[in-house]
């Protein structure tokens, strides 16, 4: 198979620092584009391509864990630098690798479970992920049936999370690409835009294009063929992406001259940053002498922004406990960029996932030099990567101030023992529902600001909202407000408490609460104190509005 982005190095490292172009920083974005399922978003690559013997899966095999896939992966026969996290998966698959350091057998996942692909859309519903662009390479392979099947997995998974997706074709040793890439559009993929989780921007469906221009000879094609492919796209009525090379605007070191109008027939430009930079201070001169100017050329041309922002290679020792990734964010969030692309969600054979990860030597193969989370002597939970992807998500929409200072603790909860029981536990926190209309997300509940709110699908009860607390915490109180100066309305609500995400218990039984503007327009709900990470509130009934409805989610241990 040929060398695909996730091999793509640059040829040379990014110079010295150069002044900032003035006037870029300090403001909001000016988007070419309205926000939208990309525009002031958080999207995640998803490959969705690992397979194992007896999942089913037309490709067989152990896909993409394996250099010899009908072998199983060991030291010796692997393409993965870096172990998942298992626990939340309901069963995994015997490899030929040691047992993990605490002595259980050494599994793997498979992504053609539906399970599997139903957990990580629930993590990236947890931690406010919006939109995952899953990969498609060249469909008329082998691993065509598995991609197709994967489609519909990923449909149905964005769909149950009320997270949204899109195609992202990566042309990689696609040789026939330019009329293939049309017929796989208008044959399958097509019609997954009836979708009401296929991502639009500016009302149009999202596709990513992946490859045009790079120097490399697994993807040689010419600026004639690669035009005429995005303006054929254009011209099917989808609102088209370009991945593009590091030096897109120069034509040096990763990227072919003579390409500049093809990038600028793109709606938007996401260059790619794999492999580019090795510690923040790489990150800080990249910013500094290519993405101020990238940022300034879309601007110029009307084009949306989403540079690409990564956690740092696990294998290699590039994250610094999470201040790696961190920079990445706020180099760009502070830019103006108008979205981010996270690369990638699960990309464990490059080190490069924000997935859950073993977090310590006593959950990886013993023996086998994998490094865990912990590999600089920072203890992290396996989270940590999808919690510092929420906070920068909240960065990025004005939820969190701006801050080159990583506000994600590595453990949740910071280690600090016990909470204050006057300090809301909720404040900040990943959010989820049921269902939202228009802007009104759940997000609102927790930012702090009286005036936003959360707010249903309207004639559709029982609705819900969540908060994700971080740690297992006890907690005895909650308070919900709606915005001051709405008039008085009864909404019957039950509260309910979750160790997983999965399985609910009730701490306060449905009920009609009031909701009185002459009284603050809150309502407080005292429990037996329970110990849980995951509290929701459900909404069954509300005399004021069709729908739930709720401007903050407030959450509280006992006094």
């Amino acid at each position: 198979m040929p060398a695909s982005r996730r091999t793509v190095l640059s040829a040379v490292a990014a110079g010295s620092a150069a002044a900032a172009a003035p006037g870029l920083f300090g403001r909001p974005a000016r988007a070419a584009s309205p926000p939208g399922d990309v525009v002031g978003k958080i999207t995640v690559g998803y490959q969705g391509w690992f397979a194992c013997p007896g999942d089913g899966a037309p490709i067989g095999g152990w896909w993409h864990w394996s250099r010899d896939r009908f072998q199983p992966p060991s030291p010796a026969n692997t393409t993965i630098v870096s172990w998942p996290d298992l626990t939340d998966f309901d069963h995994g698959y015997p490899t030929a690798y040691p047992n993990l350091g605490d002595g259980q057998p050494a599994r793997l996942f498979s992504s053609y479970d539906q399970q599997t692909v139903d957990t990580h859309f629930r993590w990236m519903r947890e931690h406010g992920i919006d939109t995952a662009a899953l990969q498609r390479f060249n469909p008329t392979g082998d691993e065509g049936p598995t991609r197709d099947a994967m489609t519909v997995k990923v449909r149905a998974a964005a769909e149950a999370t009320g997270r949204k997706f899109s195609i992202m074709y990566d042309v990689t040793g696609w040789t026939a690409m330019q009329q293939e890439i049309k017929n796989d559009w208008l044959a399958k993929m097509a019609a997954h835009t009836a979708s009401p989780a296929y991502a639009r921007q500016n009302g149009r469906p999202v596709v990513c294009i992946w490859g045009f221009g790079f120097d490399d000879p697994a993807r040689p094609f010419a600026p004639g063929p690669c035009l005429d492919v995005i303006t054929w796209f254009k011209a099917q009525g989808c609102y088209v992406i370009g991945g593009v090379p590091t030096w897109w605007r120069q034509g040096i070191n990763d990227s072919r001259p003579g390409f500049l109008d093809v990038y600028h027939a793109f709606h938007m430009i996401s260059p790619w940053m794999v492999g580019r930079a090795a510690t923040p201070a790489d990150l800080d001169s990249y910013y500094a002498n290519v993405n101020v100017g990238d940022y300034a050329d879309c601007q110029a041309h009307g084009i949306d922004y989403q540079p690409c922002v990564l956690p740092g290679d696990l294998s290699a020792g590039h994250r610094r406990h999470g201040d790696y990734y961190w920079r990445s964010l706020y180099n760009m969030i502070r830019l103006g960029s108008q979205g981010l692309y996270v690369s990638m969600f699960d990309e464990f054979n490059e080190g490069n996932q924000i997935a859950k990860t073993a977090p310590t030597a006593a959950r990886v193969p013993a023996g086998s030099g994998i490094r865990a989370l912990d590999e600089d002597g920072t203890a992290c939970s396996p989270d940590y990567y999808l919690r510092i992807t929420a906070d920068g998500g909240r960065m990025l929409t004005g939820q969190l101030a701006l801050t080159a200072t990583r506000p994600t603790p590595p453990v949740p909860g910071g280690g600090v023992p016990g909470p204050d029981p006057n300090r809301d536990l909720a404040a900040g926190r990943p959010t989820a529902q049921s269902s939202q209309t228009q802007g009104y997300g759940s997000a609102n509940v927790v930012d702090g600001n009286p005036g936003s709110y959360w707010e249903s699908a309207n004639h559709a009860f029982p609705q819900w909202v969540q908060v994700d607390l971080g740690p297992a915490t006890p907690v005895a109180r909650v308070v919900l407000r709606l915005p001051p100066g709405w008039e008085a309305r009864t909404q019957t609500l039950a509260v309910q408490g979750s160790a997983d995400g999965g399985s609910f218990t009730t701490l306060s039984a449905a009920t009609g609460r009031t909701f009185d503007p002459a009284t603050g327009n809150q309502v407080s709900v005292t429990f037996p104190t329970a110990t849980v990470r995951y509290v929701r509130v459900t909404v069954t009934a509300n005399t004021g509005w069709p729908a739930g409805q709720a401007s903050s989610l407030e959450v509280y241990a006992a006094g």
